[in-house]
């Protein structure tokens, strides 16, 4: 375990890198953003992980890779938030039209602090205002990362709030299991354990419809590759698939396989839904990734482990709402182990 500064926000405070290490895996940790940077596996010669080798390229370019989303991750129709009644105007950071990921100074583009480092696990805090882009209340969120024995990432995340509010917090990592995103992830095969999706409208938020996956492109309960064209284009692949109608008790929800590698990632949550997001975007930015190059479209995708995005507006999703006298408790946990 080590620490040193990674650089310097806007207004000069310093950014640092934390690395721990345990069960065969190297993290570095950012604060800012509670940012995993970059995941190793031994014996493995690439990050599992994208990132970015320098910290300003972090505020101004990245998708949100490896960070902790908050306090509401996905989109909110409208930037609308009502909660007992009241309506809350909220920042539309998202085609200015609506809120996505908690905001543009959210938990994801914040710096963090650190309460508690050992050998192989972090643990950082940070307050999100009442009023703070819309949102009501005073939100303190804690998130820890452990490394477990057999390459187990474990990821808890803890909030609690004075007010009424929303708190729906993922992480976000992109993964690659090949060469860390230098190609693209498409060949990978990927399964989910989820019987219905989400269909989503232009502008990427759910329609309300609650579908079964069977006979769809979004089917899948059996390891296929991400891979799947229609039209002669690839299918974009950014919607929730329904776990469960609440939370529950920490189970395998989904897994990945990459082809040349030969890593699996299984994923576990105590979750009622997960965001499988393709990375069909990534392209186009400027940093330089881990891999020494730019990241393509595909590069990486994402598991983010969440209750049903903009669930406020239908009552039958599972919902997000965090009273003064509950606390939002979350447990994701990543497993890599090679073949």
């Amino acid at each position: 375990m080590n620490t040193e500064i990674f650089g310097h926000t806007s207004d000069g405070e310093a950014v640092h890198r934390i690395t721990i290490s345990g069960g065969g895996l190297t993290a570095k940790v950012l604060t800012w953003g509670a940012v995993i940077q970059d995941l190793r596996l031994k014996g493995h010669e690439h990050p599992l992980v994208l990132g970015y080798r320098e910290f300003a390229d972090y505020p101004v370019h990245s998708p949100y890779l490896g960070a902790t989303v908050g306090r509401s991750i996905n989109r909110i129709r409208n930037g609308e938030l009502t909660i007992d009644g009241k309506t809350y105007a909220l920042e539309r950071n998202f085609r200015d039209l609506h809120n996505i990921h908690g905001g543009s100074e959210g938990a994801g583009n914040r710096n963090w602090e650190v309460v508690a480092v050992g050998p192989d696990y972090v643990t950082l805090t940070i307050q999100l205002g009442d009023g703070e882009m819309g949102f009501p209340g005073n939100l303190s969120i804690t998130c820890t990362y452990m490394l477990e024995s057999k390459g187990m990432l474990a990821i808890r995340m803890d909030a609690v709030t004075d007010k009424p509010t929303i708190c729906n917090l993922a992480h976000h990592s992109y993964f690659n299991l090949d060469d860390g995103g230098a190609t693209g992830a498409l060949d990978h095969q990927v399964r989910i354990d989820a019987q219905a999706y989400l269909p989503v409208d232009a502008d990427l938020i759910p329609d309300g419809r609650v579908l079964p996956v069977a006979g769809t492109t979004h089917d899948f309960r059996e390891y296929r590759t991400i891979r799947r064209e229609e039209n002669g284009q690839q299918i974009v692949y950014d919607n929730n698939f329904c776990l469960a109608s609440q939370r529950q008790p920490l189970r395998l929800v989904a897994s990945a396989k990459g082809p040349q590698s030969g890593i699996e990632l299984n994923v576990l949550t105590t979750e009622p839904g997960v965001q499988f997001y393709a990375g069909n975007t990534l392209g186009g930015r400027p940093p330089i990734g881990l891999t020494g190059n730019t990241y393509g479209n595909y590069a990486g995708f994402c598991f983010e482990a969440q209750i049903w995005p903009d669930s406020t507006h239908f009552p039958y999703f599972p919902q997000a709402i965090l009273r003064p006298d509950e606390t939002y408790s979350q447990m994701t946990k990543y497993s890599f182990k090679k073949a």
